[in-house]
């Protein structure tokens, strides 16, 4: 599972560190409420792209505004709000339900089996299943950002994305928007769906 240090952007990384990194941000902001230290490092964030018209300036820059003028307090509550809480949450964030309508279904089923042809397996520290979108979006930085090129290669990205990521996330993401009170998870959300589509267009050219 993921550190909830994640590390926020940075406009020296490579596009494909950069890629990394995003997955990372987005798998422990969905997995907890922000710490203080990443916090404290989305509200200093540079927001300008180096590259004029980067699709994602501006939700990124939205993102980093919002963070900026709302207390860490405020976020942690927005979380609790929309994820948490007992019985059904006001937000799943379980692939199983956006595809199935239910949790612990098939699709369940099905990534456990593509996970254990990566070798790789959930921490039995995690109370979440699989299809927690933070364990996959964790996934994806794996496949980018892993030193074993049998397994971190865009084929296993590709293929993985357009399984288990591109069918439900932006689901998840409209979900996360129409939740009246949500604030910094709607800017979250936005630029969420913004980043899924990017990848989308880039893995459409592999096919």
């Amino acid at each position: 599972m993921t550190s909830t240090e994640a590390p926020v952007l940075s406009a020296e990384f490579d596009e494909e560190t950069a890629r990394a990194e995003v997955y990372g941000l987005l798998a422990a902001l969905l997995y907890a409420a922000p710490t203080e230290t990443l916090y404290a490092n989305l509200r200093v964030a540079v927001t300008e792209s180096p590259a004029p018209g980067a699709v994602l300036e501006a939700a990124w820059g939205d993102l980093v505004g919002v963070a900026r003028a709302a207390s860490l307090a405020d976020i942690s509550d927005e979380f609790e709000a929309l994820f948490g809480g007992f019985g059904k949450p006001e937000v799943y964030l379980f692939g199983s339900h956006y595809l199935s309508g239910f949790l612990n279904e098939k699709p369940l089923a099905a990534l456990r089996t593509d996970l254990i042809a990566l070798g790789l397996a959930r921490d039995e520290a995690m109370s979440e299943t699989e299809d927690h979108a933070a364990y996959v979006c964790e996934v994806m930085r794996f496949l980018i950002a892993g030193e074993d090129a049998a397994v971190s290669n865009l084929t296993r990205q590709r293929e993985f994305f357009t399984r288990h990521l591109q069918p439900w996330v932006p689901a998840m993401c409209d979900a996360m928007q129409a939740y009246p009170k949500a604030r910094f998870y709607k800017a979250l959300a936005v630029f969420t769906q913004v980043f899924i589509d990017v990848e989308a267009q880039g893995f459409d050219l592999l096919a």
